[in-house]
C-alpha cells in the first residue's frame, strides 16, 4: 500500500504544483524555456524507473496493491473527465468570458497539440506492444487517457491562467485524477500514466511554442529564451 499511496502523491501534487509554478510564471507572453522541460521529463523519468517486467517492479507492485485493496472498483468517469478541459475552456468563450488566444488560432494550436500527443502515444503503444494489467489488449504503455487529460489541461491552462490564477491548479487536478482512475480501474500501470502526464503537457507546450499566429490578430508573442 505504501507505494500506491507514495505514487499518488505524486501524480496528483507533482504536475498540480510544479506545472502551475511554471504557467504562474508566464503572462502576456507565450515563452519557452528550458526549465518548462523540466516537469515532464521527471514525470516520463519515473514513469520509466517505475516500468519493469519483474515482479517487484514498482509498476506491478502498485498494480497488486490495487487489486488487494480495491478489486471491484470501476468507473467510467475517466473516459469523460479526459476531454472537459476543452470543454471548460470553449464554453467559458461561448459565455462571454474570452480566453487569451482569439477562436481560430486557439482551434489550431488545438488541433496541432492533439495530433503530437495522441500520434505519440499511438506511436509507443505499438512500439512497446505491453499488456494491460487487466489482460485486455497490448495497448498499455502509455496512457492514452492521461495524455489527452495533460494536454487538455495545459490547453486550458494556456488560455485562461491569467485571467484566473487558479485554473492550473484546477485543470491539472483533474487531469491527474484521471490518471489515478485509470490505474483504480486496472487499466494502466502507475508508469503508463506518468508517461502518458508528460507527453501530453509537453505535446501542447509545443504546439503553443511553435504557432505562428497565421490567422486573426496576433496578441501573444513566443519568446524563445
Amino acid at each position: 500500500m505504501k507505494h500506491f499511496l507514495v505514487y499518488s502523491i505524486v501524480i496528483l501534487l507533482f504536475p498540480a504544483q510544479v506545472f502551475c509554478q511554471a504557467a504562474d510564471s508566464l503572462h502576456h507572453e507565450i515563452r519557452f524555456s528550458t526549465k518548462q522541460l523540466y516537469a515532464p521529463a521527471a514525470l516520463v523519468l519515473a514513469g520509466l524507473l517505475a516500468n519493469g517486467h519483474s515482479q517487484e517492479s514498482i509498476k506491478n507492485e502498485v498494480a497488486e496493491e490495487r487489486n488487494e485493496h480495491m478489486p471491484r472498483f470501476k468507473t467510467n468517469l475517466d473516459d469523460y473527465l479526459q476531454f472537459s478541459p476543452f470543454a471548460i475552456a470553449y464554453g467559458l468563450d461561448a459565455i462571454g468570458i474570452k480566453s487569451k488566444t482569439d477562436f481560430m488560432n486557439r482551434s489550431v494550436i488545438l488541433l496541432k497539440g492533439e495530433i503530437l500527443a495522441i500520434g505519440t502515444a499511438t506511436l509507443l503503444k505499438k512500439m512497446t506492444h505491453e499488456l494491460r494489467p487487466d489482460g485486455s489488449a497490448y495497448t498499455s504503455f502509455p496512457s492514452g487517457h492521461t495524455t489527452q487529460a495533460f494536454a487538455a489541461a495545459t490547453f486550458l491552462s494556456e488560455e485562461y491562467k491569467d485571467r484566473y490564477k487558479w485554473m492550473p491548479y484546477a485543470s491539472y487536478t483533474v487531469a491527474s485524477s484521471v490518471g489515478l482512475l485509470r490505474v483504480a480501474n486496472n487499466r494502466h500501470y502507475i508508469s503508463d500514466v506518468l508517461v502518458g502526464a508528460g507527453i501530453g503537457f509537453l505535446s501542447m507546450k509545443v504546439a503553443y511554442w511553435t504557432h505562428q499566429y497565421k490567422w486573426g490578430k496576433r496578441n501573444h508573442k513566443v519568446v524563445l529564451q
